[in-house]
């Protein structure tokens, strides 16, 4: 069990999803990371621990964006201490992605062999998280439009693309680089992820997160689970 967040706002997502992470520890205490998108650059922390020893002052700082992925982490798979396999996860290729993830695989290893030998990935931790990353990349890099272009049309094949491969439950939250947040569940909703809204002078604010208890605590108002 691991707790994620994903913020699209109209104003800097650090402390929110700081804040996010505080309320979903006890989702998971053995690691936490926070993702956040300005521009077309990534920004990154994570680390071993509680989100209070994770994050320093300095590390918010450096968190610039107003959008963002969070995730705090209970090993069901791979190392509990290696930091490497701490989240959310990035890959460069295509566009660039970050990705948090709750939930297991069940055809880890199966993946692990068609990525390396048919979809030319590596794979450098255990964790079935960066297996299903590069899964989502290898989709959406054969699903995408003339000259590497997204189209909505083209997030939603690579989203069919991983239902269709990966075996389990999970539920994602995912930025790409220039296009946006991404959230999905397996096909059959296993893992729980629910989506809220808030309303500001600049806008419309919209959270996916674990449990609604986080929307409430942040001030969204529920809308409606991930389907």
């Amino acid at each position: 069990m691991c707790g994620i967040l994903g913020l699209v706002a109209r104003s800097p997502v650090n402390q929110i999803l700081y804040d996010g992470l505080l309320v979903l520890q006890h989702r998971g205490q053995d690691a936490a990371g926070i993702a956040t998108m300005e521009g077309n650059t990534f920004h990154l922390h994570k680390g071993n621990g509680l989100v209070r020893d994770v994050f320093r002052t300095r590390n918010m700082r450096a968190l610039r964006g107003n959008a963002g992925i969070a995730h705090v982490r209970y090993p069901t798979a791979g190392s509990a201490i290696d930091h490497n396999e701490a989240q959310p996860f990035y890959v460069n290729s295509p566009y660039g992605i970050v990705l948090g993830h709750n939930g297991n695989l069940t055809n880890t290893e199966q993946l692990q062999q068609e990525l390396f030998l048919e979809d030319r990935r590596h794979v450098n931790t255990k964790s079935d998280s960066e297996v299903l990353l590069n899964v989502l990349a290898h989709e959406l890099q054969v699903n995408s439009t003339m000259r590497y272009r997204l189209e909505i049309r083209n997030i939603f094949d690579a989203v069919s693309g991983v239902h269709r491969r990966c075996s389990g439950g999970y539920a994602i939250t995912a930025m790409i680089a220039g296009y946006g947040l991404l959230a999905f569940r397996d096909v059959y909703g296993i893992r729980p992820l629910v989506l809220g809204s808030n309303q500001t002078e600049q806008g419309t604010e919209y959270l996916v997160a674990s449990e609604s208890v986080a929307l409430d605590t942040l001030g969204f108002r529920f809308l409606r689970d991930i389907a």
